[in-house]
């Protein structure tokens, strides 16, 4: 499993984006380009997961320190 690096600002943010562009996919299907607001899945993905893939790889942590 992995391990949570995604701080609850920065999560509740990811899941706003997230939806706010899948939104943005079911509004404006007609648009050439409009399977882009597809990568709305990725910032809501992470943002329930509480992990964030790429922060791991660069060694990155939003979550506040456990004492």
């Amino acid at each position: 499993m992995l391990k949570k690096n995604v701080g609850s600002i920065d999560r509740a943010l990811r899941i706003l984006l997230g939806l706010a562009l899948l939104a943005g996919f079911v509004l404006n299907r007609e648009g050439a380009y409009s399977w882009l607001y597809l990568i709305g899945i990725v910032p809501l993905v992470t943002g329930l997961m509480s992990s964030c893939p790429l922060y791991s790889i660069l060694g990155l942590s939003t979550c506040p320190l456990k004492k």
